[in-house]
């Protein structure tokens, strides 16, 4: 059997799960369920014979985060960049478009990086059972039976059998997110939820988003002519890639195609789309309840609590999920769970930084958090990883001063070479060029004390970068 080459949509933001879900460190990247991340999990899955070596799409502000992710569970992968935000049609273009050019017949199959299959096994046989459909020149996606007539997905409604065992099915309509009424008929009528799983040949769906969107075809293919190398990614052409319009595969080809098909898929399913749904996927108590981390529940029932670092309590109060960050607390009732996306709408509207950005800030080389900030003055903790290096900068409005508590600090200032161990610590003046690196086997930590008139993080100026950023 011809394997099949899977590809691993990675670079959407999940604000319904706000507030851990955010820009800078998205649901798929959150163990919301489980002991890994619903990307590691996804990639785990892919380690089976059917599956040549994975192929993940994602955006440069993630990039980092995707290896560092692969490292934790030993998995390898071809990582390709957006530089910019196109929704999935482009991105399934892209995916046509490099597989096409290994052998135009290549079996993809397409894979969200933020939903949870229970069934991973069972997702796997239903790829190649998909596989030989997509073979005979079908787009296969995959239904989930629907338990309640919701709102926030598309709709598949099936048609004859196209297999001999009849489990392969002709996809007569594809409806994108109906109102209430219209899902409880579609729910009625033996109708399934789309789960954005996508199976077809490369040459398959390339002709179809040239017919349906031809723009978006010739931005992807012009990005991938024009695509360049960057460490060990592949960076899609900017210039190129934004010209292709914003549209789901949904509505630019699977409500359109006449080449369609449906295989039902009974594999324990969820795109996590809420906090409802996060609550559901936990194990619970009798009375229903799902605590983790730091929390405390009594006299309530149905609660889902999740707190890393504050001690969280909830007493008397039924149906709510209560999440509590370093920055951030939601409260937040079990029928308002769609309703999170507005609210983040509404923080970004207002300038809130909380929005999209949490005090944890990751980086190539570790992470930053902010510890405490006034007018002149801010204090971080700063992780660097073993065998990382900071770039070689300089600022204009700010001097620090770090003080290391764990691990030892080789300091570049200016013409100087500087160890820092623990207890000990180095001042950097404004104006000097200066870069961290730590030359040890574990991580190393210290306290970042800046003063100055400027404080932003745009105040840098990089003179060298392993990682390549600007």
């Amino acid at each position: 059997m011809t394997k099949i080459l899977p590809v691993i949509m990675c670079g959407g933001a999940g604000t319904r799960v706000w507030p851990e879900s955010r820009d800078t460190l998205p649901k798929q990247f959150i163990t919301l369920v489980g002991e890994r991340s619903t990307f590691q999990s996804t990639m785990q899955m892919l380690s089976d014979p059917a599956f040549e070596r994975p192929v993940v799409i994602s955006n440069v502000d993630y990039r980092f985060m995707v290896t560092d992710q692969l490292r934790e569970i030993n998995a390898q992968a071809d990582i390709v960049l957006e530089p910019s935000r196109r929704d999935s049609a482009a991105a399934v273009a892209v995916a046509a478009g490099l597989a096409a050019r290994r052998s135009p017949d290549t079996i993809v199959v397409v894979l969200a990086a933020d939903h949870v299959v229970r069934n991973q096994a069972g997702l796997v046989d239903l790829c190649k059972k998909a596989a030989v459909a997509a073979r005979e020149g079908y787009i296969v996606t995959l239904g989930i039976k629907p338990d309640s007539p919701a709102t926030g997905y598309g709709y598949l409604r099936p048609g004859k059998p196209l297999s001999a065992e009849g489990d392969v099915l002709k996809l007569e309509a594809f409806v994108e997110k109906p109102d209430r009424d219209t899902a409880q008929r579609y729910v009625e009528a033996g109708y399934f939820w789309n789960s954005g799983n996508f199976i077809f040949r490369a040459d398959v769906m390339q002709r179809e988003i040239a017919k349906f969107e031809p723009a978006i075809f010739a931005a992807a293919e012009a990005a991938i002519e024009a695509a360049k190398t960057d460490l060990d990614f592949l960076v899609l052409d900017a210039a190129s890639f934004e010209q292709a319009p914003k549209n789901s595969i949904d509505y630019a080809v699977m409500e359109r195609t006449e080449q369609a098909a449906l295989i039902p898929a009974d594999i324990g399913w969820s795109d996590v789309g809420n906090w409802r749904a996060v609550w559901e996927l936990s194990d619970r108590d009798a009375k229903g309840n799902s605590i983790r981390g730091n929390a405390v529940v009594m006299d309530a029932s149905n609660v889902h609590v999740r707190s890393d670092e504050t001690l969280t309590t909830v007493v008397g109060v039924d149906d709510v999920i209560v999440v509590t960050t370093q920055d951030a607390v939601l409260v937040l009732h079990h029928e308002h769970g769609d309703k999170v996306k507005q609210l983040v709408e509404q923080l970004k509207r207002d300038n809130r930084r909380e929005a999209g950005e949490h005090k944890r800030i990751f980086r190539p080389w570790g992470y930053y958090q902010s510890v405490d900030e006034g007018s002149r003055y801010q204090v971080k903790r700063i992780v660097v990883k073993p065998g990382e290096r900071l770039s070689l900068q300089k600022h204009f409005h700010r001097a620090e001063h770090w003080i290391v508590v764990k691990g030892t600090a080789e300091v570049g200032r200016d013409e100087e070479v500087h160890l820092v161990h623990e207890n000990e610590s180095i001042y950097l003046p404004i104006g000097c060029k200066h870069r961290l690196t730590n030359p040890g086997r574990i991580d190393l930590e210290l306290i970042e004390v800046q003063t100055g008139s400027y404080l932003g993080e745009d105040d840098i100026v990089r003179f060298q970068d392993v990682y390549n950023r600007g």
